[in-house]
């Protein structure tokens, strides 16, 4: 069985460090704070969330938020989430105190709940009370944990939704709110602007890279061994730049080769050429999607360069640049700007 996983939460075995992180969540919720976690996407915050809330054995729902398209719908799918939580004697009679009629019902096929509003219901009256019930159903001895993945798309969602969710929550007491994002300009204006709603909520967290020496361990010791295992991750790394995401995903590649097809010399790079044929139609569409302005500052980080302090294009362009390619998910920043993809980047060199 591949030693490596990526591409879906990370938990047991396919879990490595965080071990800070864990603790200082676990700590933190054991009080009623809540907590604000922020890194670039990829890094593994689901996973570390959900590795969490499995050794505190709490209630918990998540919620991302980038598949909220309305109030309601948000109202519909914490609902949903909860009935899913509980059994019915735990919230029967704490449904006869909302202001409205919830349509519930099975799927047949999934055996899932699905929820639904009378569409004349105030949208603010159907989130007030769901809100309350988040708060009804959680105990002192199974205090319930809210998570909601990609918080900045509340600003998104409606406008005067984060007022009117704010001020539901701070009434609430006896459960843990945890905020997920991946847009760290993005979440420090919700987060760390006086005038914001959510001004200091919570703890903020900001989730780094895992540190290399301990990623450099775990990768060795899930590869099979050979005379030049320690080039073999050198290299793994050299590419990686120590991103959760890419190294996992690289060292998965890279142990087929080794274990399957006996291939040690140059393996790296072979596994690296063959992702990057496989997503070759993927790339050339991302790339077709952009604009020559993006084009152009994503070619220069590409080649190893800081687009802010080259004078091929003004300072504000390229400032505004970086801003959507760091929404669009392209370029993350840790110490400088980098493109978030290392197989893209290759790719891009590759064109030139």
């Amino acid at each position: 069985m591949n030693p490596f996983k990526f591409g879906t939460i990370v938990e047991n075995e396919f879990f490595t460090d965080r071990i800070e992180e864990l603790a200082t969540l676990k700590m933190h919720l054991d009080s009623e704070n809540h907590i604000i976690l922020i890194s670039p996407r990829r890094f593994g915050k689901s996973s570390l969330v959900k590795k969490t809330l499995t050794q505190i054995n709490r209630p918990s729902i998540t919620i991302n938020m980038q598949q909220v398209l309305s109030v309601t719908d948000l109202a519909e799918q914490l609902l949903k989430n909860v009935l899913a939580l509980y059994p019915i004697e735990k919230y029967r009679h704490f449904l006869t105190h909302f202001r409205f009629v919830p349509s519930i019902s099975t799927d047949a096929l999934t055996g899932s709940l699905n929820v639904a509003f009378q569409p004349s219901i105030k949208e603010e009256v159907v989130l007030a009370d769901v809100m309350a019930l988040l708060e009804n159903v959680s105990t002192p001895k199974a205090r319930l944990i809210v998570v909601f993945d990609e918080f900045q798309e509340i600003l998104a969602i409606q406008k005067g939704l984060d007022k009117q969710l704010r001020a539901l929550m701070q009434q609430q007491h006896g459960l843990n709110y945890i905020l997920l994002g991946s847009q760290e300009s993005m979440m420090e204006d919700i987060f760390e602007r006086k005038k914001s709603p959510f001004y200091h909520f919570g703890l903020m967290m900001r989730l780094r890279q895992i540190p290399e020496q301990d990623f450099r361990q775990y990768v060795t010791e899930r590869l099979p061994k050979s005379t030049n295992t320690v080039q073999v991750v050198d290299d793994i790394f050299a590419f990686s730049h120590n991103h959760p995401y890419y190294t996992q995903q690289l060292a998965s590649q890279v142990w087929e080769w080794m274990e399957y097809k006996h291939i040690t010399d140059n393996v790296v790079e072979e596994a690296i050429s063959q992702q990057i044929q496989e997503h070759d139609l993927d790339f050339e569409r991302l790339w077709n999607s952009l604009n020559r302005t993006d084009r152009g500052v994503l070619k220069l980080l590409a080649e190893g360069h800081n687009p802010m302090q080259l004078r091929t294009i003004s300072t504000s362009t390229t400032y505004s640049s970086l801003k959507r390619l760091q929404k669009a998910g392209f370029v993350i920043r840790t110490d400088s700007f980098m493109i978030e993809d290392p197989f893209f980047e290759r790719w891009l060199r590759m064109q030139q």
